[in-house]
Order: structure tokens, then C-alpha cells, then sequence
């Protein structure tokens, strides 16, 4: 596992990047929260998707319900970030679409699109943009 803090728009996110599985149930994305706020202090955190156990992108599992209301329940910002065209299970799709619209979980193809969510980067970008 290797952890990054990355500072944009004055908020600091924990990047992580994982080949192996970091997120495997509820107990474990536990773990990963705390660790992570103990260690850079950060209260938002990006991962890449292989770090998370497929069974979460299965939503019968109920498995990403549980994981990311620990996510919100301890007050973290999560982005999830990688490619997501191999999923093509429409609840999961609208699962995700619904997220993004929001303000605390995310899905993004990249690394620099989920820190510019959990920064708020995005929302004073298009801000900028309206206000022209």
C-alpha cells in the first residue's frame, strides 16, 4: 500500500494505491479509516478500485452500503477512482451516478478527478465558470 497526501484548494487528501485488496468488508474499510486519519490526519480519502474486493461492486451483496456508511458515519470524503467500464449492471451504474452527484462518496476514472472532488475543486470550477 502506498499513501500520498495531496493538497489542493487548502484540503488535504490521503491518496492510496493498493495491488492488493485493502477493503474486504465493513471491519476492514474500518480499519483503513482510522489508520488513515491517525497516520496523515486526513478526513478525505481516495483509493484505487483494485484495492477494493469485487463483492463491493456487486450491490445485492449490500457490502458497499455497509462500507460506505462507515465512510459517512465517521465524517471521511471517499473516492473511489479507476475504470468502471467493465461494470454493466444498471442499478451499480445509477449507484455510482447518484454518488457523484453528491457531496461525500465518488466514483472517478482517475486519480486527479477524485482529488478534485474531495477538494471541492470541481464545484468552484464550474462556480467560476457560471459566474463569467
Amino acid at each position: 500500500m502506498k499513501t500520498e497526501v495531496v493538497k489542493k484548494n487548502n484540503v488535504s487528501v490521503a491518496v492510496i494505491h493498493s495491488d492488493e485488496h485493502l477493503i474486504t468488508d465493513v471491519q476492514s474499510a474500518l480499519d483503513l479509516i482510522m489508520s488513515i486519519k491517525y497516520e496523515t490526519g486526513c478526513k478525505n480519502i481516495a483509493v484505487n478500485k483494485e484495492a477494493i474486493v469485487e463483492d463491493f461492486f456487486i450491490l445485492s451483496t449490500c457490502m458497499a452500503g455497509g462500507i460506505l456508511q462507515k465512510f459517512i458515519n465517521y465524517g471521511v470524503k471517499f473516492a473511489i477512482y479507476g475504470d468502471f467500464s467493465q461494470y454493466t449492471s444498471k442499478p451499480l451504474r445509477d449507484f455510482m451516478y447518484e454518488s457523484n452527484r453528491g457531496k461525500d462518496i465518488f466514483f472517478q476514472p482517475s486519480v486527479s478527478r477524485a482529488v478534485d472532488k474531495l477538494s471541492g475543486y470541481s464545484k468552484l470550477k464550474k462556480k467560476e465558470n457560471y459566474e463569467r
